[in-house]
């Protein structure tokens, strides 16, 4: 029998917490005054990074993305994905991005996570999204403002704080009001500003493919009509700052994939209790942390006693070198002690709940519907060339050179990986 040590806690939260809609919504741009592009800054290009939450990298022609696929075939395109850090979700990800840096290494381990040494808990839809205090890194707006050169955010995980010590000079708080038009009016009206005010650096977030891939599936009409929404609204943004002759490079990626996980798949934790441990359960995995470390062998062991079929444990000192969560890289101290990771494509639960239809979270080299979607393409990219599968930390150095900004601190990160898809 298993003695009771643990209580389970889940956070299967999505992505920006829904139940905020029924809050009153502050839709307002948020501008950082007394700023001005340096003049140098006005002869320089302009980045769009543009992401679709869940967008898998094979969405483009499986749901007959059109104006995505002509852009691809024209531009540079992963056509086999990006590969995701670990873990494939949402938060990690888009600061991963933005940083160039694993999620071990930036702090944001997961959607949802336990700092012991702050004894606090850094949930999504909360007011810890906007204490900058959580996130390690220098995000590509930080980047470009201390180098002057304005930068602008229309959503982004960690624009709504002080992260790296700079906001970006126009954000807004997140939000899922704003309709296609209004993000496309939002950043022509940004592009149309004076030049010193102009930002240089902008981001664009869409969460429609995500939240009706979770809800009813990769293979669900819903699912086909956001990514056509999606790339609707790429087309029509597009097209509205074609007339302005500025030449901006469009940057077009995702997070993660999905995958569908059928009840069958459900995989149930041990009815544990928490007198001495704090349990993060992300579904995809769940992560352990021992409020006292003497504690952590016994449980490993039961655990591996108990040979459960459906999942393995690992400590985290011993997990997979090459997805970079292990203790060793944790910087933050924030993946916790054992780590439970489900095998194949199931899901951890608790008895009796149900899990959301299409999930991701896995490791992307044994379940490759994790991997996120790369497209790129604008004065400063090569044309007609297709790139093999590359990991996401790999984006960051890239637009910082299209930028012409100095990397001068530590990231994971190569420019070099990208170097052969801008022209020289």
């Amino acid at each position: 029998m298993i003695r009771k040590y643990l209580l389970l806690i889940i956070f299967c939260i999505p992505f920006m917490v829904s139940a905020q809609k029924d809050k009153k919504v502050d839709t307002s741009q948020i501008v950082i005054s007394g700023r001005s592009n340096a003049i140098s800054t006005h002869q320089k290009p302009y980045v769009i990074l543009i992401s679709a939450d869940g967008f898998r990298y094979d969405y483009f022609k499986k749901y007959n993305a059109n104006h995505l696929l002509n852009i691809a075939n024209n531009g540079v395109w992963a056509k086999n994905g990006m590969y995701p850090s670990y873990p494939s979700i949402t938060f990690p990800n888009y600061y991963t991005l933005v940083t160039g840096m694993y999620p071990a290494h930036h702090g944001i381990v997961d959607n949802t996570f336990f700092d012991p040494s702050r004894n606090e808990t850094y949930k999504i839809g909360t007011e810890t999204v906007e204490d900058g205090s959580w996130y390690r890194g220098l995000p590509l707006w930080g980047l470009a403002e201390n180098q002057g050169v304005l930068a602008a955010s229309l959503f982004w995980v960690g624009s709504e704080s002080n992260a790296g010590g700079t906001r970006p000079t126009y954000y807004y708080r997140y939000h899922e009001k704003f309709t296609d038009n209004d993000k496309v009016n939002i950043i022509k009206n940004w592009l149309t500003l004076p030049e010193d005010k102009r930002p240089h650096f902008i981001t664009l977030y869409f969460p429609e493919v995500d939240h009706d891939g979770h809800k009813y599936g990769t293979e669900a009409k819903e699912t086909e009509a956001s990514v056509q929404f999606v790339d609707q609204t790429i087309q029509k943004l597009v097209d509205a700052l074609a007339p302005l002759n500025l030449p901006i490079n469009f940057v077009f990626v995702s997070d993660h994939g999905m995958i569908n996980v059928e009840e069958s798949k459900y995989t149930i934790i041990p009815d544990f209790d928490f007198k001495k441990f704090t349990v993060v359960n992300s579904g995809t995995f769940a992560r352990i942390t021992a409020k006292d470390k003497k504690d952590v062998q016994p449980v490993f062991n039961m655990l591996q006693r108990e040979n459960y079929k459906n999942f393995k444990s690992y400590l985290a000192t011993d997990f997979p070198e090459k997805l970079h969560y292990s203790t060793k890289e944790d910087t933050s101290r924030r993946i916790g002690d054992i780590i439970l990771v489900p095998k194949k494509s199931k899901v951890l639960t608790e008895a009796g709940r149900i899990s959301s239809l299409g999930k991701h979270g896995f490791n992307v080299y044994k379940v490759p519907e994790m991997k996120a979607a790369f497209v790129a393409w604008g004065p400063a990219f090569k044309t007609n060339k297709k790139i093999k599968s590359f990991e996401n930390i790999h984006v960051y150095p890239m637009i910082a050179e299209i930028l012409g900004l100095n990397i001068t601190h530590d990231i994971d990160g190569d420019a070099k990986v990208l170097n052969q898809i801008l022209k020289k």
